[in-house]
């Protein structure tokens, strides 16, 4: 039986149609009920890992499905980006790529012979300013300063999207203090 923190991961998944659905839409309207959707469900993620560790509930399917709805409900809008012309495919693909590599490190921690870490404050940080940076992107402000505002915060979402991987990826080989 799937328990209630794991249950809210997958219905993280139900909003990402609805995110489409909005954003495909040419009004204003349509785009702000589209970055509400999104908000929300970006809102859950939050709250799962808030109750499965509050309710000691945390399972392996939790730890498995929570980063890759994650990578989902980022990349869905991205992509609708991509279409609409406000960023480049090259960006969200090193983005992609970081993400891939991660989770494939994550799948095989035998691969370096060392224990792979969880997630860490900085990876954390980087999905918050991912989302901070698809919600400036994803609002329908008609405005060029905030077009170059929301642009800026994508790529330093970028940026600190991949220091962040690299961080990741040397950590098991960082000597540790072992006092």
């Amino acid at each position: 039986m799937v328990n209630l923190p794991t249950q809210i991961t997958l219905s993280r998944l139900l909003g990402i149609p609805f995110i489409f659905y909005f954003l495909a839409q040419s009004s204003p309207s349509s785009h702000w009920i589209g970055l509400a959707v999104f908000l929300l469900v970006a809102a859950t993620d939050w709250l799962d890992g808030y109750l499965a560790r509050k309710w000691d509930q945390v399972t392996d399917l939790g730890k498995f499905l929570d980063p890759l709805v994650d990578k989902l409900l980022i990349f869905a809008p991205l992509l609708v980006l991509v279409e609409w012309g406000t960023v480049p495919a090259w960006g969200v693909f090193l983005m992609l790529g970081r993400e891939l590599v991660i989770a494939g490190w994550r799948v095989n921690p035998n691969f370096v012979g060392q224990d792979v870490p969880g997630a860490n404050t900085l990876g954390k940080v980087k999905t918050v300013l991912q989302i901070v940076a698809i919600t400036a992107l994803i609002a329908p402000i008609d405005n060029n300063n905030w077009l170059y505002f929301s642009q800026w915060l994508f790529w330093l979402a970028v940026l600190l999207t991949l220091i962040s991987g690299i961080i990741y990826l040397i950590a098991p080989f960082w000597p540790h203090n072992t006092e």
